[in-house]
Formats: C-alpha cells, sequence, structure tokens
C-alpha cells in the first residue's frame, strides 16, 4: 500500500501567473485543485486498491503519523520552508533501510531551484542517511539504523 500525500493546491510554481500554472486546474473556488486529475490517473492505472490518498497539509499529517515508513518521497514545494517543512517532519517517520527520495535536486540552483538541493544535502551531513544514487534528478538516500529512539533527522 501506498499513502500519496498532497493538498492538491499546487505548489508555487503552479499558481496563477507562474510558470508552470495550468488553468485547467482551476476549481470552482478560483483555487487549484489537482485531486481530481490525481483520481482519474489512479483509476487509469488501476491502483485504487493500492494508492491511498491523504488530502491535507504535509506537516498537519506528519505530526499524527504513527506507522514507520519504508519509503519517503518528497517531492513538493521549492521554497526553503515548504522543502525544510516536508523534510523535518517527515524523515523521522522513515524506517532504518528505508529509502528517503527527494526530486529536484538539481547541484546548479539556476536549473531548478535550491531547496530540494539543501534537504538532501542536510539528509546527507546528518549521519542518519547513507547516499544510494542519483537518478537524473532524484537523490535517494537509505536511513541507517544505527540511530537510537526518537533520533531526528
Amino acid at each position: 500500500v501506498l499513502f500519496a500525500l498532497d493538498h492538491h493546491r499546487g505548489s508555487e510554481e503552479q499558481q496563477p501567473g507562474q510558470p508552470y500554472h495550468d488553468p485547467a486546474l482551476l476549481g470552482d473556488d478560483g483555487q487549484l485543485d489537482s485531486f481530481n486529475v490525481f483520481r482519474r490517473n489512479i483509476a487509469l492505472a488501476r491502483l485504487e486498491n493500492t494508492v491511498i490518498p491523504v488530502v491535507a497539509p504535509s506537516q498537519v499529517v506528519a505530526r499524527q503519523w504513527t506507522m514507520p515508513l519504508a519509503l519517503l518521497f518528497i517531492d513538493g514545494g521549492h521554497s526553503m520552508e515548504a522543502a525544510l517543512g516536508d523534510y523535518r517532519s517527515w524523515a523521522g517517520h522513515l524506517m532504518p533501510g528505508g529509502i528517503l527520495a527527494i526530486h529536484d535536486v538539481f547541484f546548479d540552483p539556476a536549473e531548478g531551484g535550491a531547496p530540494p538541493h539543501r534537504i538532501w544535502r542536510l539528509a546527507r551531513q546528518s549521519g542518519l542517511f547513507e547516499e544510494v544514487a542519483m537518478v537524473h534528478t532524484l537523490g535517494l538516500l537509505r536511513r541507517l539504523g544505527h540511530d537510537g529512539p526518537g533520533e531526528q533527522p
């Protein structure tokens, strides 16, 4: 089972007037709403019994989350506040041996923004993760098992 957490209101670069804005995703209230597209894609892929959507702000859900994670994929906002918030809220839920995947890790900030690269670097420098691979802009790290209970990244 995969839990797909997203507020479905788009990130900074998807808002009106920004480079990745898609007017087709505007809801009746004038705000971005990608949930219908998400549901349609999950249905087309026949994954409705595998992918469980959680529609809420990331940090709100993280405070209530109790299940250890085997995989954590961070592909959120590109502001430092959003990226760091996702990392700090969720990395502690990753079980030893689990994979932390961070999308849009660009080594040159001009190519895609610095915050995902910064949280990838923070994870590597924390001593809690080892690098597994870099696949294009997807940084993969493995949670080490030597940390004590309650130790947070």
